[in-house]
């Protein structure tokens, strides 16, 4: 059902079984799938590509112009995977020619008041709580799990599994399967719940901790405790993602345990 009061360009792709209520304007150049409801006071602009069986609340501005002095009007996209909410309020600008898009992931949550600035790349299952703040070129992967009123910097990387508390400021990246917090945005444990709702076994998670103590808890100098980590754990998937992630890492990680303030 489409309101009579929606205002949507004649050039739109419009789904089957859509919900369009009133006062929300689509432009051209936007594509929504089948089964999405879509609130009044939605504004979709040009690039949106919106998957199927998504939710938007009413409030929300979906592929804006990237608020970046550098964008010149390339042509960019804004993407939302398959059965994401966005609830009320939420803003997603679009790409850049950095990546020319950004990117929401299927089955995920943006509640009330994120933003999501361009060149954002976000994976599957992920939640962002209220009024959480992510500026230009944040990528953050499948399943990670973010506080409200978190900010985080620019070009940061969020691992798997990742836990971060709310009303933290993430300047720097955070690897796979952790719990981070404080200010500066520190190591303060293994998502073990996260990781257990998920599927990992206690064996798993067991692994996954003993690693970290060595990275985060008894070694002040991670470099240090990446030598530590390749000669004595037994190589897996996880120690390897672990390590690539630190090892890959532009911005630098955030820090250990015993240096929290």
């Amino acid at each position: 059902m489409i309101s009579k009061l929606a205002e949507i360009d004649s050039r739109a792709t419009i789904g089957s079984n859509v919900v369009i209520e009133a006062f929300t304007k689509i432009y051209d150049n936007v594509v929504i799938g089948e089964g999405t409801w879509i609130g009044s006071n939605v504004t979709i602009y040009q690039g949106a590509r919106i998957g199927k069986n998504c939710k938007i609340f009413p409030g929300a501005v979906i592929s804006a112009v990237p608020q970046d002095l550098k964008f010149d009007g390339e042509e960019t996209t804004a993407e939302i995977g398959d059965n994401t909410t966005i609830r009320e309020c939420v803003t997603i600008n679009r790409g850049t020619i950095d990546k020319h898009k950004t990117v929401i992931g299927k089955n995920c949550l943006l509640m009330a008041y994120v933003h999501l600035a361009h060149d954002v790349i976000i994976g599957n299952n992920v939640i962002i709580a209220n009024g959480v703040q992510l500026a230009g070129h944040v990528l953050i992967d499948d399943n990670a799990r973010i506080g409200g009123l978190s900010a985080v910097h620019q070009f940061v990387k969020i691992g798997r599994h990742v836990m971060i508390e709310g009303g933290s400021m993430v300047s720097k990246d955070i690897p796979p399967f952790v719990k981070v917090g404080r200010y500066p945005i520190s190591y303060e444990g293994v998502n073990s719940i996260g990781l257990k709702r998920n599927g990992f076994t206690t064996e798993k998670i067991n692994e996954i901790q003993d690693i970290y103590r060595i990275l985060f808890v008894h070694n002040s100098n991670v470099s240090k405790g990446i030598k530590i980590v390749e000669a004595n754990m037994h190589i897996s998937s996880e120690r390897d993602e672990i390590l690539g992630f630190i090892k890959g890492s532009e911005r630098g990680v955030m820090k250990g345990f015993q240096n929290r303030k």
